[in-house]
């Protein structure tokens, strides 16, 4: 039956990205198959195993994200006495050594491998140039109005090669040229 009145249209909700669809899933299988794997493993040693296991990978991981801690707190100091940026080339695998030292500190045998497997220098590197290209390339393909978008504008380098933040403004207009008065200082 039809009264006339207009129907209701509501706003489309936009489609979830895939990661926000299968992050919690993958968390959860994560999970499980950290539990059973621990089960595993001390059905065949002994739980008391298990324990020392986990005891001795949570100390490993405090004790390397101290470390890298310690070791990225040296290089701003010295960065700071210099009176410039902090070098990329000793400080690039601080991130990834706290990640492994974090990894290693969650209960866990999978988590455990990964924490140790980044904690080699040829890993660190090859995922630190991959983060690399991946943010550069989201950075490039950012659209207007995003906040990649932003970044982007805000990041631009003088020819010495310290960084500026602001915002270009090109003018296309040849008339622009012409010299303004001088403002009046900002009072409050």
């Amino acid at each position: 039956m039809t009264t006339g009145a207009p129907t209701p249209t509501y706003p489309v909700r936009p489609r979830r990205s895939r990661m926000r669809t299968f992050l919690p899933l993958g968390v959860a299988a994560w999970l499980v198959l950290e539990i059973w794997l621990l089960t595993v493993v001390a059905g065949a040693a002994s739980g008391f195993a298990v324990f020392l296991l986990l005891v001795a990978g949570f100390v490993l991981g405090s004790v390397v994200i101290k470390r890298a801690g310690r070791r990225a707190f040296q290089n701003l100091n010295e960065a700071l006495q210099r009176g410039g940026a902090p070098s990329s080339s000793g400080s690039s695998g601080n991130g990834l050594m706290m990640l492994g030292g974090l990894l290693l500190m969650i209960p866990g045998l999978i988590s455990d491998a990964v924490g140790l497997l980044l904690l080699i220098p040829p890993v660190q590197k090859a995922i630190g140039r991959y983060a690399e290209r991946t943010f550069d390339r989201k950075l490039r393909e950012a659209a207007p109005g995003t906040l990649g978008d932003a970044f982007q504008q805000a990041r631009m380098q003088r020819p010495d090669g310290k960084v500026v933040q602001g915002e270009v403004i090109v003018r296309d207009e040849p008339g622009d040229d012409t010299p303004q008065e001088p403002r009046p200082p900002l009072t409050r």
